[in-house]
C-alpha cells in the first residue's frame, strides 16, 4: 500500500469539498482508509494513521468533537481543541486529507434521525453514560456517509465503541471493513488518551494503576481464576492506589461484550476484560484480552 512520509496535507471542512477529493482518488483506482478522531492527537491516533497507510492507498482523518456523545454537565466545552498541533502531527505522519466539519456540516438544521445499536450499547460504559453510544454510532454512520471509505481504524483502547461499530456496519452494510488499533501505552501502561491531558501530577503518576490491576487480573484469569475473585482484587487495587471510585472491572465475550459468568474460570478461547474507574475528575477506561 502506500508508503510515502512527505506529501502534502489537504484540509476540508465540508462534504462537498471531501467527497471531491474521495471521488478523484476512486476514480484513479485508489482505496481510502478512515481514521475518525476528536482531534487532541496523540501516538495512538498516529498509529490509527499509520495502520489505515498500511491497509489502503489514501489517508484521510476527520476530527470533529461530538456534540452527540456528551451529556450535559460533561466535558464538551472543555474538551481540548488543538487544531494546528493536530494538522502538523498529521502532516508529518503522511496522512493526506483532513475533515474538520463544523456542527452544521455534520447535523444539518432540523435533523431528527439518529442509529442505535441497542444491546451492545447499552452495557458497561452504557450504563453510567447512556447517551454515548447512541452518539458515536450516530456520527460514524454520517462520517462513513461523508467520506465513503474503504477501510476505517479504531482503537482498541475504546474496545466497546470499537464492538460497536463493527455491529453497526455488519447489521446496515455499510461497505468499510474495520480494523482495530492496538492500545499505545506510556512506559508504565496508562493507556494513551486525549483526556489524560486533564490528570494533575499526582493523580498522573497514580493513573499506573488501571493497566497494573487490569494486568494482573488477565494473568490470574488465563491461569484458572474465578473472575469473581479477580475483580474483587482488582477493584480494591485501584481504591488503594487513589482512585476515588470503580465504575466496573468486567468479564465479557469479546465479540458480543455479554458477562461471562462470575462463578467459573474462563472458558476456552479469548475474553475481553474492561475496566473504568475515577481518579480526580478524570474517568479512565482500559482493557485486555484473556486467552486460556
Amino acid at each position: 500500500m502506500n508508503s510515502r512520509t512527505e506529501k502534502p496535507l489537504a484540509v476540508v471542512r465540508t462534504r462537498a469539498a471531501l467527497q471531491q477529493h474521495v471521488r478523484t482518488w476512486k476514480a484513479e483506482g485508489e482505496t481510502v482508509g478512515f481514521v475518525p478522531t476528536m482531534g487532541a492527537l496523540h501516538a495512538g491516533h498516529l498509529s490509527l494513521v499509520e495502520k489505515a497507510k498500511e491497509n489502503a492507498d489514501r489517508t484521510l482523518t476527520s476530527i470533529f468533537v461530538n456534540p452527540a456523545q456528551f451529556a450535559p454537565g460533561e466535558d464538551f466545552e472543555t474538551y481540548p481543541r488543538r487544531e494546528d498541533d493536530d494538522l502538523a502531527l498529521l502532516k508529518a505522519a503522511g496522512c493526506d486529507l483532513v475533515y474538520l466539519p463544523a456542527v452544521a456540516e455534520m447535523y444539518p438544521d432540523g435533523s431528527v434521525t439518529d442509529v442505535r445499536v441497542n444491546g451492545m450499547s447499552d452495557l458497561l460504559d452504557g450504563i453510567y453514560r447512556p447517551h454515548f453510544f447512541y452518539g458515536v454510532a450516530t456520527v460514524v454512520a454520517r462520517l462513513f456517509l461523508h467520506a465513503q471509505p474503504d477501510v476505517a481504524v479504531f482503537g482498541e483502547k475504546d474496545y466497546q465503541q470499537l464492538q460497536v461499530i463493527r455491529r453497526m456496519v455488519r447489521d446496515l452494510g455499510f461497505p468499510v471493513r474495520i480494523i482495530g488499533g492496538e492500545t499505545r501505552r506510556d512506559a508504565d501502561g496508562l493507556a494513551q488518551s486525549s483526556r489524560n491531558l486533564y490528570l494533575s501530577a499526582d493523580e498522573r503518576r497514580a493513573a499506573g494503576a488501571m493497566f497494573a490491576a487490569l494486568h494482573r487480573a488477565s494473568v490470574r484469569l488465563s491461569q484458572g481464576a474465578l473472575p469473581s475473585d479477580v475483580r474483587s482484587e482488582a477493584q480494591a487495587h485501584l481504591l488503594r492506589s487513589g482512585f476515588a471510585s470503580v465504575d466496573y472491572v468486567a468479564l465479557v465475550d469479546q465479540d458480543t461484550l455479554a458477562a461471562l459468568p462470575d462463578d467459573a474460570p474462563v472458558p476456552p478461547g479469548t475474553a475481553r476484560l474492561l475496566g473504568a474507574a475515577w481518579l480526580g475528575r478524570t474517568r479512565l477506561i482500559d482493557n485486555l484480552s484473556v486467552t486460556r
